[in-house]
């Protein structure tokens, strides 16, 4: 494999669970007013809209010099100048923070399960994590927060909704929800609890039984460092099947350097993704040449599948390497940045954007399956996955030579 790529995309969720980094420690304070003006440097040279969300940065550089007295008082200022560029994806961590986001890559974290984001103006379910209480609770991608323990969540930040569900395990927290399709909210109350973040199975769904034939692999997140091995295993281990499903499903993304990785594994030569700084400067990633497996691949995904998990299914259909199988993805195709600052703090920084091999900017757009399948409430309750069925009807297509992958 490549080395490791130190560029990520990212897309807030709750625990301050990231979907990539890039870690750095090359920002060096002595004090809290040092700090402060070191993130606005970092910010000035690094942030990918030059205009600064159309303002004059340099207002904010010594707005604060006879405020800032101690690290909380810096926290305070950072906070309100990064909320200037209405970005939520470029934040400032505090220690704890800095720390439950770095727990999340180790794959131990403390909640309910889910992961969440700001989308035109809703805090949004992007997915609840397998086998978690948010999960067990009937949480689903796209459901919308409207109250955290009867708290409104109009205007709220990604980061004060996680530390509103966040606490202690075996404390409740109680969400209400509106679902499309549902005209009256629901409340949930969940027991929070110590999470395991599992990144690759081969669980199959309740219900379902895949053939022999055929390999299935659940990837729910690209977060931990140890993905791109585990799927890599599996591959190695089930070499004599005669095609593959990855699912995707629910995946809020994770490390870039796994969905670099993963890609690699499938794809003999091509390019699998490019990013754009604000200078305009564009750099891409290209598989090598040498896979694990050349068999047939079928890739699922539905309105969950965000960031990593559509830079690999940008790169496996922009490369007629698999079809895709599901519905439209989230759409989140930004890099950021996770810059540590001194006393255990950090930043984010919105950095770069992605572009799928052919491109494609797939922001706010998301990517368009081959063959759409729609899961209707009434067959996620009777744990009737139409969308899986499919995915090994054309797997047993490709196989057989009658559905070619158009070039």
């Amino acid at each position: 494999m490549k080395k490791l790529i130190r560029k990520s995309a990212i897309f807030l969720a709750l625990f301050l669970f990231m979907f990539g980094w890039v870690i750095k420690s090359n920002v060096q304070a002595a004090t809290p007013i040092e700090m402060y003006d070191n993130v606005w440097r970092l910010i000035n040279t690094k942030y990918v809209d030059q205009t600064n969300n159309e303002q004059d940065w340099n207002k904010w550089r010594h707005k604060y010099d006879n405020v800032i007295k101690t690290d909380e008082d810096a926290y305070v200022a950072i906070d309100t100048m990064v909320a200037s560029l209405n970005d939520p994806y470029t934040k400032f961590l505090n220690p704890k923070e800095f720390q439950e986001e770095t727990s999340s890559i180790k794959g131990s974290l403390k909640g309910i399960g889910i992961q969440i984001g700001v989308k035109d103006g809703k805090l949004m379910v992007i997915a609840p994590i397998e086998d978690t209480p948010a999960e067990k609770a009937g949480l689903q991608a796209d459901d919308e927060i409207l109250a955290i323990n009867g708290k409104s969540t109009k205007g709220i930040t990604v980061d004060k909704a996680a530390d509103q569900i966040r606490g202690e395990e075996g404390t409740q927290v109680t969400l209400l929800i509106k679902r499309k399709g549902v005209d009256e909210p629901k409340s949930y109350t969940i027991t929070r609890a110590e999470i395991e973040v599992k990144s690759v199975t081969q669980k199959v769904p309740t219900g379902m039984v895949i053939p022999e034939d055929i390999c299935y692999i659940r990837l729910s997140s690209f977060i931990s460092r140890n993905a791109s091995k585990e799927v890599a295993d599996i591959i190695n281990a089930n070499v004599n099947k005669k095609a593959f499903i990855l699912d995707l499903r629910s995946n809020p993304g994770g490390l870039l350097s796994n969905a670099i990785y993963i890609s690699d594994m499938f794809l003999d030569g091509g390019s699998i993704v490019s990013t754009v700084d604000r200078d305009g400067y564009k750099e891409t990633q290209k598989a090598s040449r040498g896979v694990l497996t050349t068999k047939p691949l079928v890739v699922m995904l539905n309105k969950g599948s965000a960031s990593a998990s559509e830079i690999f299914s940008g790169a496996m259909k922009d490369n007629k390497r698999a079809v895709l199988v599901g519905t439209q993805s989230f759409g989140k195709g930004l890099v950021q940045e996770i810059n540590k600052l001194p006393n255990s703090s950090g930043v984010n920084i919105t950095i770069q954007k992605y572009l799928t091999p052919s491109g494609t900017d797939i922001h706010k757009k998301g990517i368009t399956p081959d063959i759409v399948v729609d899961l209707t409430d009434e067959q996620v309750k009777n744990k009737d996955d139409a969308q899986l069925k499919k995915a090994i009807e054309v797997a047993h297509d490709l196989e057989k030579g009658n559905y070619v992958v158009s070039k």
